[in-house]
């Protein structure tokens, strides 16, 4: 099953308030919303994809906890981006600074901010333009680095600022380069058959 895109611009544009009251009355479903205001509503993940999930986010919080720098997020965190795409990576950091800056509000609801990094697990149903795409939003908002990781062909695109993407075939772990100090993602059981 695909993502379903729908439009609502012509009827009505949701404010921020009402978009977050849609996501808060559906929370069975996973929802985002482009920078164009269409809605994104997306099936769940299977089970490979889920435990590939989960062992990423393990790997980066585990980091975190060590490193203290900033706060991990999983796939559940929306953020409201400057380009006002409402947007949830699969795992995502945002340095503990910029966090700081948030009103309780605003940490409590969809955090108006680009997360410092962000990485989306393609799953079977995703379509790679569509990553692409997002990971450049991503990028053009303001997020330092970004992975886009594809279990299936073994392959990663890094992404960064005012660089064009870099493609890596089989790599068996991944930087966290200057953004995330001394982060290591091992692939293996990433890219590991479950």
């Amino acid at each position: 099953m695909s993502a379903i895109e729908i439009d609502l611009q012509p009827i009505v544009k949701l404010t921020d308030d009402q978009y977050f009251d849609l996501c808060q009355v559906n929370r069975d479903l996973k929802i985002e919303r482009t920078a164009q205001g269409k809605l994104i509503i997306m099936p769940p993940t299977g089970g490979e994809t889920g435990n590939r999930n989960m062992k990423i986010a393990f790997q980066l919080e585990s980091w975190n906890q060590r490193t203290n720098l900033g706060l991990t997020f999983d796939s559940s965190t929306e953020f409201k981006l400057p380009n006002g795409a409402n947007y949830s990576p699969d795992a995502s950091w945002v340095q503990r600074e910029k966090w700081n800056a948030l009103t309780p509000e605003q940490r409590r609801k969809f955090p108006p901010l680009a997360p410092d990094f962000v990485v989306e697990l393609r799953s079977e149903t995703d379509s790679m333009m569509q990553l692409r795409k997002k990971m450049q939003e991503y990028i053009d908002s303001g997020v330092r680095l970004g992975w886009l990781i594809d279990p299936k062909n073994r392959q990663v695109e890094v992404y960064r600022a005012n660089q064009p993407p870099q493609i890596l075939q089989n790599p068996e772990s991944l930087s966290g380069e200057d953004v995330l100090f001394e982060f290591v993602l091992d692939l293996k059981p990433i890219f590991a058959n479950i």
